[in-house]
């Protein structure tokens, strides 16, 4: 059975000091996509417990794979409870690499070196290498072998400043991940906002906002199965 480590930020607050994390629907869909063929792994940076942003467990209280993951006790509590260490894992022992979204990751995971030396290994060695919405700012300092951003002349997608703008979530990250891949590669979004857009560029996989998590789920399982 293939294998994917979700990394989740630590990050539990934002730039303006209120509280943020990881998006809840955005680790909860894709994993009910991938948990009954693909082992799944759980890690941040400072291991057991990240932080989900309330925000979304708020937002998506009527949604039934976020609450059904919130109350999940058998496995996904004990995931996240037991969480590793980013510092103590190990490309080889995982098929791909999936960043979790929410605002945090702009905040930790975009200038973490365990994080970034880390996803350079699953890129370099030709892995699947995916994220979604803000968690494409853990992708955009990552390099390749020749020392190249990873998203150089790479098509990719991540939430759109249109979107940052109506939630007026500008001020709460330290950058915008639309303007961090347009300066390397090249963005694309969905042609509303909100609107599901996934994006496949070999072994990357990027999505746009918490709408295209579940499609995000599905293009990592359709290529996990290549």
């Amino acid at each position: 059975m293939p294998s994917i480590l979700f990394v989740f930020t630590s990050a539990d607050k934002h730039l303006k000091g209120g509280p943020t994390g990881w998006y809840l629907p955005e680790a909860a869909h894709p994993y009910y996509i991938l948990k009954d063929t693909v082992d799944i792994d759980f890690a941040s940076p400072k291991g057991p417990n990240p932080p989900v942003d309330p925000a979304s467990v708020k937002g998506f209280a009527e949604d039934k794979e976020s609450t059904q993951f919130l109350k999940d006790d058998t496995i996904v509590k004990a995931k996240l409870a037991n969480a590793k260490k980013l510092s103590d894992v190990k490309a080889d022992d995982y098929d791909a690499i999936f960043y979790v979204g929410g605002h945090a990751p702009v905040i930790d995971l975009a200038n973490d070196p365990v994080s970034l030396k880390l996803a350079a290994e699953f890129y370099q060695a030709g892995k699947i290498t995916s994220a979604i919405c803000h968690g494409v700012a853990a992708l955009v300092n990552v390099v390749d072998k020749e020392g190249k951003p990873i998203l150089t002349g790479k098509k990719a997608t991540a939430f759109s400043n249109t979107e940052e703008e109506l939630i007026n979530g500008t001020e709460f990250i330290p950058f915008l991940p639309e303007d961090k891949i347009k300066a390397i590669g090249i963005y694309e979004k969905a042609p509303e906002p909100w609107s599901p857009h996934v994006v496949v560029d070999g072994n990357l996989i990027t999505g746009q906002n918490p709408a295209s998590a579940a499609a995000v789920g599905k293009a990592i399982l359709e290529a996990l199965r290549k």
